[in-house]
């Protein structure tokens, strides 16, 4: 059976799934066309202030719409947010004072935020610098949350838990909105003060809801991922409790500013129209996940999630075996994109991350992973993480052009 064939049957085995996705869309679009009427979204909002950007409507009015469709008190959506990891760090740093610790419950966290935390680097402000003290809970043999040990995990210093949503670089699986929840009630019985901050990159509008709908105080995450839709250029987002929201915003502005300044550069119509598309775009990768983990799977390789479970992300990781099968699935997905066809992903390092990395990435926007991409570090056992997607149809296209490139590799 070759590609092409392979991907047919696929698309057949999954079409009970991806009506499924397709009623998910219809759920959480209502939601966000309910925050716009509710808010009185009109074409008035697009135009944006310079300067100082003080006293900007379309910005206090897209805050109010995303943090009423994420269930939270309170929104900041900037473009001067650089990207997740730098999301991540303000809300750390806003909440985070000398003598805190800090608690991860999912095991090793994402690789960029390694050096925020200040488990690599030196001497560059990290957490540690600071005096906040970091503890992790390792997962259990079968890389899942170890709910036993957490059950006693939480003291009286612990004033933040970490719950990285997404898999990261790493082979466990993604949390669902219901491992969110458990685990914010099992911290909140041990010390109700403490705050449980969702890394939520990756996992927007995954489900019909999202972690400050089930009891998480804040969470942050990336607009070139999920909520933007794929058409927004670059920025990030904090939602939660009111409170927290505003002293994250004011380590990215300063204290005193706080969520008050920060010109939209003209980006206000994009962000809410990315919004907008955004439960849509994610819907599409989804599909693309359950087709690229079906496919991979009949292959004979290691697939997580496996084919057809629920989805925690828009991340399909494949465990390929070899650098050179690493770097040739990349190279097929650049070679299938709009942007870049023509170009070959080859090993690099990149700021942030220990290992190099091969990303393939031919998207409109750079860096976007709701567009199609694929990446993984070059170490063993040479796992492949494909994201995104704007139409599954694109996908497939891309996975007829990988899997050749694969098995023709020993």
């Amino acid at each position: 059976m070759n590609s092409f064939e392979q991907l047919r049957e696929a698309e057949q085995a999954l079409l009970e799934i991806f009506s499924g996705i397709d009623a998910q869309v219809k759920h959480n679009l209502k939601q966000v066309l309910d925050a716009f009427r509710h808010h009185r979204v009109g074409a008035h909002h697009f135009a944006g202030v310079s300067g100082y950007g003080h006293d900007d409507l379309g910005r206090e009015t897209l805050d109010q719409v995303f943090a009423q469709v994420m269930g939270a008190e309170a929104a900041v959506v900037r473009v001067q947010f650089v990207s997740g990891t730098h999301a991540i760090a303000c809300a750390l740093y806003g909440v985070l004072r000398p003598g805190d610790e800090m608690l991860a419950v999912a095991g090793s966290p994402y690789d960029t935020l390694e050096e925020v935390i200040g488990l690599r680097g030196k001497g560059q402000g990290s957490l540690i610098d600071f005096g906040i003290k970091y503890r992790q809970l390792e997962l259990t043999s079968e890389g899942k949350i170890d709910w036993q040990t957490l059950n006693t995990s939480i003291t009286e210093n612990t004033k933040l838990v970490l719950i990285q949503r997404s898999c990261g670089y790493s082979w466990r699986p993604s949390l669902s909105i219901a491992d969110i929840e458990k685990i914010v009630y099992i911290v909140k019985q041990q010390n109700p003060h403490t705050v449980c901050f969702v890394d939520n990159c990756y996992g927007e509008f995954i489900e019909t809801q999202e972690p400050t709908h089930v009891g998480a105080d804040l969470i942050a995450g990336s607009l070139i991922k999920n909520p933007g839709g794929t058409v927004v250029s670059a920025g990030g987002y904090i939602a939660g409790k009111a409170d927290l929201v505003e002293a994250a915003a004011c380590r990215l502005t300063a204290p005193g500013i706080g969520s008050e300044g920060g010109a939209t550069f003209d980006q206000n119509r994009l962000l809410f129209q990315g919004l907008f598309l955004a439960p849509q775009m994610v819907g599409e990768a989804m599909k693309g996940t359950y087709l690229t983990g079906y496919v991979f799977d009949k292959l004979g390789y290691p697939v997580n999630p496996p084919p057809l479970a629920p989805r925690g992300d828009v991340i399909q990781a494949i465990k390929l075996g070899s650098a050179k099968k690493l770097i040739a699935f990349c190279k097929a997905i650049q070679q299938s994109s709009p942007i870049g066809s023509y170009l070959d992903p080859i090993p690099d390092d990149m700021p942030g991350y220990e290992s190099q990395v091969v990303m393939a990435g031919g998207t409109f926007i750079e860096g976007s992973t709701l567009e199609l991409s694929a990446d993984g570090p070059l170490r063993e056992p040479y796992i492949v993480y494909c994201q995104g997607g704007t139409h599954w149809t694109h996908v497939s296209i891309a996975l007829e052009a990988a899997i050749d490139a694969v098995v023709n590799i020993e």
